[in-house]
């Protein structure tokens, strides 16, 4: 339809219940001889996750099957597909993430429990978004050294030092630091997450600036959401790659679309740069990545679509 269409009501195409609505999509792999490796894992707002095999969700009549039993009040937010090789991210309305390896969530066989606690939410706030990152071990030092390192190298390439040149010495010196580090494995490792916050502000950090730690913890500060007339919400956070669009719409129907190479990188603690001028009280509701299909060179493979690799994933390596 045309961006102004109001489409078509789903329960025309699928059979909902009076008062069910869809939350989540997951396209699946087209080679069915890799889905034996993956796991399906569910994440809802109130912080909960729960890993099944994807086996348990092959066989799906028409009339749909119970995937995950809910807490009163509660509600999915996304489900999507992992292998043991990934780590879970999610992220919180008021600006919280955490980090955790997929196996420190136990394969469950039944499909009726509410799952483990992935979050330990402050009073009033809710996971609202869910992704993958490839699992990498880095002690704190390395990463640390490798993160101050390739910040200075992006000064080098677009800064001007004429009225500061110590600064430049200053980066040279942490630029050649990466010849000693493993840089080339940490580069062919790293991901960037785009955050963005309700007044249209966002940013993206490196996957670096995530540690991994263990579930059920408090998380740590994912954007900065402080703001003079008070604090706003998150909306959307996921990885992307450089060659990647979003897409942003407001509450009041209002929409633009970006590529993601014109946004910034920074710490995840900023707020970042405006990548929406809202109207007065008017506020981003929802962002989204938009993918071309890109060729890979190794194994003449084809990525489409708005997700990725093992069916969806959010990394660069395909």
């Amino acid at each position: 339809g045309t961006p102004t269409a109001r489409g078509k009501a789903l329960v025309n195409i699928l059979p909902l219940q009076a008062g069910e609505t869809i939350t989540t999509m997951m396209p699946l792999p087209e080679d069915e001889t890799t889905w034996q490796n993956l796991f399906v894992v569910f994440a809802t707002a109130s912080g909960r996750v729960r890993r099944n095999a994807l086996s348990d969700f092959t066989n799906i009549m028409a009339s749909g099957k119970i995937a995950m039993k809910l807490a009163p009040g509660d509600r999915l937010v996304r489900v999507r597909t992992f292998s043991e090789a990934d780590d879970i991210v999610l992220f919180t309305r008021r600006g919280q993430c955490i980090r955790f390896a997929v196996n420190d969530v136990r394969v469950f066989v039944g499909r009726t429990s509410t799952g483990v606690r992935g979050i330990r939410l402050a009073e009033g706030d809710e996971v609202i978004s869910m992704c993958a990152l490839r699992h990498f071990d880095v002690d704190a030092q390395q990463r640390d050294e490798y993160l101050h390192a390739v910040n200075a190298r992006r000064r080098l390439v677009s800064g001007d030092y004429a009225e500061r040149p110590d600064d430049r010495i200053r980066d040279t010196e942490l630029v050649s630091r990466l010849e000693r580090l493993d840089a080339a494995e940490m580069a062919a490792n790293e991901e960037y997450l785009l955050t963005v916050a309700e007044d249209g502000y966002g940013k993206r950090s490196s996957s670096f600036e995530y540690r991994t730690t263990g579930r059920d913890g408090q998380g740590i500060v994912a954007i900065d959401l402080a703001r003079p007339g008070g604090p706003v919400t998150t909306v959307g956070a996921f990885p992307v790659l450089s060659t990647d669009q979003i897409v942003m719409i407001t509450d009041r129907g209002k929409i633009i679309r970006c590529p993601v190479h014109g946004i910034g990188i920074t710490s995840r603690r900023t707020r970042g740069v405006r990548l929406f001028a809202t109207a007065e009280g008017e506020r981003v509701v929802s962002v989204t990545r938009i993918r071309e299909e890109i060729e890979v060179a190794q194994g003449d493979a084809s990525v489409n679509g708005d997700e990725s690799a093992a069916g969806e994933s959010d990394s660069e390596s395909q």
